[in-house]
């Protein structure tokens, strides 16, 4: 049988034998005294052990066949030998994943799902909360620290991915096998059945247990709210729903954002009906329009609106060209002053965002150390691909603020499309599929930068190239834009001929410059936005770090000065009348999984601790004869 190794270059290391043969092989001889009488007799034996004398003393030497051993068996453990065996799948690794989405709030159905959750701990665990995107909680912990975990979890408000979360589970499991456990109410998900992801993760030897939580229960919620713009004020579109089976008496108050009561109402509304009705002059700031009945999910009794201070922008467009693209779009930004120049002014402070977008004129050093200082001081700039950024026609310091590092402008025939490297609200609404890149600078993202768009093509030369990508530099942002707008026969792309582009615009000067549309200040839970770098965030449960903000709870989000409105809004999420009996059912019920795996799995079993404690006991009878001999 053939030992396979993890690294065999490390074998090479058993050339350190070839030193301790040729030092055993020089050592100094004994002295020797030569008595008359014996001389002949010396002689006749000295031409028999001329050939061997040397050898035949070294391999005598225990000292030294100790040492071979010794780096003949570190060498080998170097390499990292190891034998495989078929092994059984083991239980011992639990997965838990508990549905964490808004409707689990219902009348203690959470705190009945942790409970749940601790009968399964077993002696290796990882908990996987099923939100909207899933959500590794704890990762292969012991008992202990799974139930103290477990104790401290909350639910959310969002729609809950069970099967996101069961294929999460699997990868945690790895190929060695276990369980996972999924405790939830099941009345209500996103994302594929449950039941078939279930038995996807069985298919793979995995064993998969549902537990239902909660009783159906009655409720009132709203279901629907739309800031919508009228007479130069703003208005609230909400919709409310009875899902009980009798009509209720619905009273309802829009407060101020010190909690005072501005306006009250009353409706009558029929078992399993909506009713739909607007709040007209809201004021700036934060307005609450609640349900003021007590029911069993509360989550979805409050709609919170948030109509910001709009305030102009100030933003500096640098370009050596005239009417370009860029600037026609910015112009058509609302609260949005744009001011045109040839060059980087002294004095930048007093613009929010500065654009450079030149074709072909470079950057001096004067405008470099200027536009340098503006964004270590907190100013936000955005590069626009250019003849003007390519190495050979750009000086190495305006290069290094880039996020990228250009290489050079290739031309292509090839079909280049664009697509998404992370989904944000940035690019939400781009069809990338339409957007065809004819020449590009060539570039690739630096360390410690975020890529949002990059390219596609059947060409490898021409694919992964950044189009979107921004980092942090000092106290200020930098994004460079690849899609360069010029217009022509020479064209670029054709970006900017699309309805998107001004669009686009809109959304990347109010993300750097913290303003934006109102609907980005009234979002759904289950969103999430990266922010143009890590920055302290408040959330409704309290305070976070991230650059990537998942807006998975009901209330109000304070970031990057923006007080932002998070909804449940959510009809089926909101339906508590239901339970997850169906589910249970169907997941009892279905046939046998089709087994894509066995019930074992190939082990590597490593060998290289066994040569070490065998060099290791070597070493120590080493010391033992060197002590014996007298010579330590």
């Amino acid at each position: 049988m053939v030992i396979p190794f993890d690294n065999l270059l490390a074998l090479i290391s058993l050339l350190s034998i070839i030193p301790l043969i040729i030092l055993y092989l020089l050592r100094p001889k004994p002295r020797i005294a030569r008595i008359p009488s014996l001389m002949f007799l010396m002689k006749v034996e000295k031409e028999k052990k001329k050939i061997y004398s040397s050898i035949t003393r070294i391999i005598k030497d225990p000292l030294f066949l100790i040492q071979l051993f010794v780096l003949i068996f570190l060498s080998v453990a170097s390499a990292g030998p190891f034998y495989t065996s078929e092994e059984p799948l083991s239980d011992e690794h639990t997965v838990i994943v508990i549905d964490s989405s808004a409707s689990m709030q219902t009348e203690g159905r959470f705190n009945d799902a942790i409970q749940e959750a601790k009968n399964y701990v077993s002696q290796e665990n990882t908990v996987i909360l099923a939100e909207s995107v899933p959500v590794t909680a704890l990762e292969n912990a012991g008992a202990s620290d799974t139930r103290n975990l477990l104790d401290k979890l909350d639910s959310k408000g969002t729609v809950a991915d069970l099967s996101g979360a069961i294929s999460s589970g699997m990868r945690a499991l790895s190929n060695q096998g276990g369980r996972i456990i999924v405790v939830s109410d099941f009345t209500h998900w996103q994302g594929q059945d449950p039941v078939a992801a279930k038995k996807l993760a069985e298919s793979h030897g995995h064993n998969v247990d549902f537990v239902s939580v909660g009783e159906p229960a009655d409720n009132v919620g709203i279901i629907y709210g739309d800031v919508d713009i009228e007479d130069n004020s703003y208005s609230y579109n909400c919709i409310v729903k009875n899902y009980n089976d009798v009509s209720r008496n619905v009273d309802i108050s829009v407060k101020n954002e010190n909690g005072e009561v501005i306006r009250s109402m009353e409706f009558d509304i029929k078992a399993g009906s909506t009713k739909q009705f607007k709040v007209s002059n809201l004021s700036r700031g934060i307005t609450r329009i609640q349900i003021e009945n007590q029911d069993s999910l509360m989550v979805d009794n409050t709609a919170y609106v948030s109509i910001p201070e709009f305030s102009e922008n100030e933003v500096l467009l640098v370009s050596d060209g005239d009417n370009i693209p860029s600037e026609t779009a910015l112009s058509l930004i609302p609260n949005i002053r744009t001011s045109v120049s040839e060059n980087i002014p002294s004095q930048l402070k007093n613009y929010d965002v500065v654009v450079v977008a030149n074709k072909n004129q470079s950057l001096n050093d004067n405008e470099i150390s200027n536009l340098e200082d503006y964004i270590n001081n907190g100013g936000d700039a955005v590069f626009i691909a250019g003849k003007s950024l390519a190495p050979e026609n750009a000086k190495i310091e305006l290069l290094q603020l880039l996020p990228v590092k250009t290489l050079g402008i290739n031309d292509t025939s090839d079909d280049i499309t664009l697509k998404d490297v992370q989904s944000t609200q940035l690019t939400d609404d781009l069809k990338l599929n339409e957007i065809a890149v004819h020449k590009y600078l060539n570039a690739t993202p630096r360390s410690d930068s975020t890529t949002l768009i990059d390219t596609r093509s059947d060409t490898q030369k021409h694919n992964n190239i950044p189009m979107l990508t921004y980092w942090s530099a000092g106290k200020g942002t930098v994004v460079y834009l690849g899609l360069n707008d010029k217009l022509g026969e020479d064209a670029w792309s054709n970006f900017h001929n699309l309805p998107e582009y001004p669009v686009f615009w809109v959304k990347l000067i109010g993300w750097l410059g913290g303003t934006g549309d109102v609907s980005d200040y009234n979002l759904e839970t289950g969103a999430m936005t990266s922010l143009s770098q890590r920055q302290s965030i408040q959330t409704p449960t309290g305070n976070q770090t991230t650059s990537r903000v998942l807006y998975d709870d009901v209330g109000i989000y304070k970031v990057a000065g923006k007080d932002i409105a998070v909804n449940l809004f959510d009809d089926k999420e909101s339906d508590t009348t239901i339970d997850g009996s169906d589910v249970i059912e169907r997941a009892a019920t279905e046939g046998e999984p089709n087994i894509v795996r066995s019930e074992t799995y190939t082990a590597e079993n490593d060998l290289d601790i066994y040569l070490i404690i065998i060099a290791l006991l070597l070493i120590i009878f080493e010391i033992y004869i060197i002590r014996k001999r007298g010579e330590l």
